[in-house]
C-alpha cells in the first residue's frame, strides 16, 4: 500500500489523477497475459537480424509469472473532464501524468528493495479485454513488481548490450534546440 500510495500521490494535470491500478495475482490471468507477451516477443524477434537477434533471444524481458504481483496502470482521459485545467492545449498531459504515477511507484519500490519491470510486448486491446478495462480507459503499463535479491546499478538492457546509455551532455540544449552545449557562468 505504501508503494501504491506513492504512485497515487504523483502530480497530475489539473489534479485529474487520471490513473487506476489493477493488481493482478490470479495465475490464470497472468498465464494468459504471459502467452500473449511471448507471441508478441516472437513477432518482434523475426524483425531482427544476426547478432541483434541472438542478443534479444538471451535477454529476459518479462517477469509476468515470477513476480509477486502485476500492476497494470491505466489512463482515463475523461477523468476530471470537462475542462481539465492544463490539458486544453496539451492533450497528452494526462498521459504524462500517468507516467509520473508510474515513476513514483518505481521509486517507492526501489526504496522497498523491490524490483520493477515494465512489460512492453503486448497489444493494448488484448490487455483491456483480459482485465475487463472499460472502453476509453487505456492500459499504459503492466509492471512486474516484487522483492529481489539485489537491485542492479545498470539497467538490464544496457548490461546485456542492447543499447548504451546516452551521456547527459548529448541530451542538453541551451536556449534552443541544437545549440552548442555550454555551461552558464
Amino acid at each position: 500500500m505504501r508503494v501504491l500510495a506513492a504512485a497515487h500521490a504523483a502530480p497530475s494535470v489539473g489534479m485529474s489523477q487520471p490513473w487506476d491500478f489493477v493488481l493482478v495475482t490470479d495465475g490464470q490471468i497472468r498465464r494468459s497475459f504471459w502467452e500473449h507477451v511471448q507471441h508478441e516477443r516472437e513477432r518482434f524477434a523475426v524483425t531482427l537480424d544476426g547478432e541483434r537477434a541472438e542478443r534479444f533471444a538471451s535477454i529476459k524481458i518479462d517477469g509476468v509469472l515470477e513476480s509477486s504481483v502485476g500492476i497494470v496502470v491505466t489512463y482515463d482521459s475523461s477523468r476530471g473532464a470537462p475542462g481539465v485545467l492544463g490539458r486544453h492545449s496539451i492533450a497528452d498531459a494526462g498521459l504524462y501524468s500517468t507516467c509520473l504515477a508510474i515513476q513514483n511507484l518505481w521509486l517507492a519500490c526501489t526504496v522497498e528493495d523491490w524490483g520493477v519491470g515494465w512489460v512492453s510486448f503486448y497489444r493494448e486491446p488484448f490487455l483491456a479485454d483480459l482485465l475487463g478495462i472499460p472502453e476509453g480507459v487505456r492500459p499504459v503499463a503492466w509492471l512486474c513488481v516484487g522483492p529481489v535479491t539485489h537491485l542492479e546499478s545498470v539497467p538490464d538492457l544496457e548490461r546485456h548490450g542492447w543499447r548504451n546509455r546516452r551521456p547527459l551532455e548529448a541530451a542538453l540544449h541551451w536556449d534552443g534546440w541544437g545549440s552548442a552545449v555550454h555551461r552558464p557562468g
